[in-house]
């Protein structure tokens, strides 16, 4: 019997990242329940990001903080800048194995990312982000049109001047009655890619939700393993970012109770 045969798993990813868990979950005999609890939406006006592109190679360092922004980032500047897109000069860096992983992908090389630990914390451990080296470097942050103070606010802190560069908006998808149709015909566990993800979830599916307290919530990092506690979920794994991370620990967790 494979491991996860009879588990319905629920991904709250946005729509165009989930299927490489659900194949994996399907791999293992689950069911992939697919109900994104964020979308990523195009930016309403491109003229703050226009600005910021023709003056990208003005910056010594750009930061990417997730997939989204590696892939919605190099569109627009690849739109607006044309062949010139990337200044040779300008080094790049990225929270995460998977936004790496996309940057490599797309070409860049020598790209600075944490080897284990996925976030912002990990990045800024790094020497490549100590205080002696950023002080007085400009510093272009390429992320959503919100999202964690962190990392700028400390790279400011260091001595950097730094600048914020929107690239997509998140948005909560109008699909709460499909999560609750879903989670009414029972839910074994639900990953969750972030904190915003997991609160998006939980307003779509009700104060009200049975079992909420006693589903395994299979999460990227301890810092949304925490949020997900402080919030009542009393079964907060940390598994990992990558999609290789949550089916493994799927694996694990579901293989043991067996």
């Amino acid at each position: 019997m494979k491991p996860l045969a009879g588990r319905r798993v629920l991904i709250t990813r946005p729509a165009d990242q989930a299927e490489g868990l659900a194949g994996r979950i399907r791999a293992a005999g689950g069911e992939a329940l697919c109900v994104p609890a964020i979308a990523i939406r195009e930016l309403e006006d491109l003229g703050p990001f226009d600005a910021l592109a023709d003056r990208l190679a003005s910056f010594d360092l750009a930061i990417f903080v997730s997939r989204n922004a590696v892939r919605k980032a190099l569109a627009l500047l690849r739109e607006r800048r044309g062949a010139a897109a990337w200044p040779a000069r300008l080094r790049v860096a990225t929270v995460g194995q998977g936004s790496r992983e996309e940057l490599e992908a797309q070409g860049f090389a020598q790209v600075i990312a944490p080897a284990a630990q996925s976030d912002s914390e990990a990045l800024l451990a790094l020497p490549d982000l100590a205080a002696q080296v950023v002080r007085g470097r400009r510093v272009v942050i390429f992320r959503g049109d919100a999202g964690r103070a962190l990392l700028g606010e400390e790279l400011d802190r260091r001595g950097a001047a730094v600048e914020y560069a929107a690239c997509y908006r998140r948005v909560r998808p109008d699909n709460g009655a499909a999560a609750r149709e879903i989670w009414s015909r029972g839910v074994d566990a639900v990953t969750a890619s972030s904190a915003e993800g997991l609160a998006n979830l939980l307003e779509m599916l009700g104060p009200r939700a049975e079992g909420l307290e006693r589903t395994p919530f299979f999460l990227p990092h301890q810092r949304v393993a925490a949020e997900a506690a402080r919030r009542g979920l009393a079964r907060a794994i940390v598994a990992g970012p990558r999609d290789a991370d949550m089916a493994a620990s799927l694996v694990a967790y579901f293989g043991a109770a067996r």
